[in-house]
C-alpha cells in the first residue's frame, strides 16, 4: 500500500523544479502617488450637464448675472470648462475631434485669466467662458462623449 502525504490547506507547495518563477508583484503607485489619487477622489465632483446649462443660461441668457454672483459664476464656468476638457481628452481609444481640441485650447487661457474687478469686464469674461463651454458641451454630446439632459 503506497504512502500518501497530506498537505494542510495553508502550506505553500513549491512549484515543480523546471517551472519558471513568476515576477514578484510591485504596487503600481508609491505612497505619494496614492495620496495624489486620494486627493483627486476627494475633490472629484460628478458631471452634471443640467448644472452646466443653468450656468450657461445665467451667463448668456436674456438677463445679466447679478453683480455679487458674477465671481462665483466665473469660478463655476471655469470648472465646467476644465471638466469638459478632461472628458474630451480622457480616453486614448477615442481621441478628441479637431473641433474639441480647438475648444480645449481656446478655453485654457480663459480659465487662467484673472477675474476683472470691473463688473462689465467680469460679465464679458463670464460670457466668453460660457460660449466655449456651450460649444464644448455641444461637441461632446454630438460625439456621444456625454448625454444631453433628459
Amino acid at each position: 500500500m503506497p504512502l500518501s502525504v497530506l498537505v494542510p490547506d495553508n502550506d505553500v507547495v513549491p512549484p515543480p523544479a523546471g517551472e519558471p518563477k513568476a515576477p514578484q508583484w510591485m504596487p503600481p503607485l508609491d505612497a505619494d502617488g496614492l495620496r495624489l489619487v486620494l486627493e483627486r477622489i476627494k475633490d472629484w465632483e460628478p458631471f452634471d450637464v443640467e448644472e452646466v446649462f443653468d450656468d450657461l443660461d445665467t451667463a448668456i441668457g436674456n438677463h445679466l448675472p447679478a453683480g455679487a454672483a458674477t465671481d462665483t459664476l466665473i469660478d463655476r464656468l471655469r470648472g465646467h470648462v476644465k471638466q469638459l476638457s478632461d472628458i474630451a481628452v480622457a480616453d486614448d481609444k477615442y481621441p478628441p475631434t479637431t473641433e474639441m481640441v480647438q475648444l480645449v485650447e481656446r478655453g485654457r487661457p480663459l480659465r487662467e485669466e484673472r477675474t476683472p474687478p470691473n463688473y462689465q469686464q467680469a460679465v464679458g469674461l463670464a460670457r466668453r467662458l460660457a460660449f466655449v463651454t456651450s460649444d464644448l458641451v455641444e461637441a461632446l454630446i454630438e460625439a456621444r462623449y456625454i448625454r444631453e439632459a433628459e
